[in-house]
């Protein structure tokens, strides 16, 4: 029996990473195996790269084909290494970003060509997809709100992507309208703008009937 495959996507600030979490503690008391994960990151060798794009005082210079290429580093070695797996051994992965992200902010937030982007992306996955991807809308403001908060009242950890400028975040989040329009079957839009109790609700009513019985 093959698994199933959840992705959560968004723009800064839009509340995905404490759904990730309600969600599989959820799936978890039904009594599913889950794999909670990260981009980038989720392996060892990914967390090194995560470091090295992210929070590093050394990255500075980092050119935006770079960055697309580490990012598809630590995504072929997290496929390889626990995704595919887990999935053939039945278990649920739970993915705080995946390749959407890739598209979203490499190819329209940096700008890169967009077929140099998926070109790179498939390389990397091969045939491994989502099976749903959850994209977790807000307005810009609130985006830009709940970033300024949480840098505010966070221990400050630098992070290179958050630093770009208000330009780059709105061609980011006009990506990922471009990539849900054009994956609809795969791709569900989330508001998350209302509570987290009733942003929960409305991704349980999107997960519950993908789910196979134990």
């Amino acid at each position: 029996m093959s698994g199933l495959f959840i992705t959560f996507e968004g723009t800064e600030g839009c509340g995905k990473s404490t759904q990730v979490k309600l969600l599989a503690d959820r799936l978890r008391s039904l009594g599913y195996v889950v794999h909670t994960l990260r981009e980038p990151g989720g392996t060892p060798i990914g967390e090194e790269i995560r470091h090295t794009l992210k929070h590093s005082h050394d990255n500075a210079a980092m050119t935006a084909e770079a960055e697309l290429l580490l990012m598809n580093a630590s995504r072929a070695q997290l496929v390889r290494e626990i995704i595919r797996p887990a999935l053939a051994a039945g278990e649920i992965i739970v993915s705080d970003r995946f390749y959407d992200s890739t598209t979203a902010y490499q190819g329209y937030g940096r700008q890169l060509d967009l077929q140099h982007v998926e070109t790179v992306i498939e390389f990397a996955v091969g045939e491994t997809k989502p099976d749903i991807t959850l994209l977790v809308q807000v307005p810009p403001e609130v985006s830009a709100d709940r970033l300024r908060s949480r840098q505010a009242n966070l221990p400050f950890v630098r992070d290179r992507i958050e630093e770009a400028d208000r330009a780059f975040f709105e061609r980011v989040d006009r990506g990922y309208q471009a990539i849900a329009a054009a994956d609809p079957d795969r791709i569900k839009i989330v508001n998350g703008a209302h509570s987290i109790a009733d942003v929960s609700v409305d991704i349980w009513s999107l997960i519950e009937p993908r789910l196979f019985r134990t």
